[in-house]
């Protein structure tokens, strides 16, 4: 907080440090503590304090109708995947990229880019990915973010990806056969029809299956989409996690190797 504090006025409730069992306290407490954020007026950002489970317990009951009136950033990743849905849902943009704890041990490099996102989230901004997975070019809406999240949304029925959107996607600690069987199901429910491109950050410590690694996976899965698919980009769990706006437009460029927003 103290960074942020520097340049920001900073609001927090002392209760966020209860504990009830792995959660920070109760579902009331914490959805309460949602629904506050959502309303005011005032905020201009939520920003997760961290990114560990218990949001796909509440975030289905929050009240997102102050959102759309009072639209407002929310930013995080991994498991606030489930209000980057709900706010993809409304057509309100959001922030994927380090959470609260993150920043406040941060390097000038993450500084810098969490300043230049919120603040000029229209300005020209190019992300590099590594490897072509699936050659062309796409235009759409970014959308998405953790993989295991975005199948929990699914099997509740709250995942809706916009048409045409460009999916991001990322994960930690998943064996190969189990990012296998996330994008297997994602693929036989419909979700990514509709679909304009893949965007594919970080899959930290997920292991190979029988010999077969999560790259083979991710190639096989993902290329049958008939979509360009661009991997290698710098957004998940490894210490360089880029922040990318969700909602907004942006070109993928996977034959380039590049994900671009604010182009022309």
């Amino acid at each position: 907080m103290g960074w942020l504090g520097r340049r920001y006025r900073v609001e927090f409730d002392w209760s966020i440090f209860e504990r009830q069992g792995f959660l920070a306290g109760s579902d009331a407490r914490r959805l309460a503590e949602l629904n506050q954020a959502l309303a005011d007026p005032g905020l201009s950002a939520i920003i997760a304090a961290r990114g560990g489970y218990g949001l796909t317990r509440i975030a289905h009951l929050a009240e997102y109708a102050p959102l759309l009136r009072h639209p407002k950033w929310i930013v995080g990743f991994s498991d606030v995947t489930a209000l980057h849905v709900e706010a993809t849902a409304l057509g309100v943009a959001s922030m994927h990229g380090p959470n609260a704890a993150a920043l406040g041990r941060s390097d000038d490099w993450t500084q810098r880019r969490f300043l230049r996102a919120l603040e000029a989230p229209c300005a020209k901004t190019r992300f590099e990915g590594r490897r072509t997975l699936r050659p062309g070019l796409a235009h759409g809406p970014l959308a998405g973010g953790n993989l295991s999240l975005l199948l929990a949304c699914q099997a509740t029925g709250r995942l809706h990806l916009p048409p045409r959107a460009i999916l991001l996607i990322e994960d930690v600690t998943e064996s190969a056969y189990r990012v296998d069987r996330m994008l297997s199901a994602l693929l036989a429910g419909g979700a990514l029809d509709g679909i304009s491109g893949v965007a594919v950050g970080d899959f930290t410590d997920c292991p190979n299956s029988h010999g077969v690694s999560v790259h083979s996976v991710l190639a096989e899965r993902l290329s049958g989409l008939g979509v360009p698919v661009l991997s290698g980009l710098r957004f998940g769990h490894e210490r360089y996690n880029e922040f990318v706006p969700l909602g907004v437009l942006a070109e993928l460029d996977a034959t380039a190797g590049r994900l671009e927003l604010g182009a022309d």
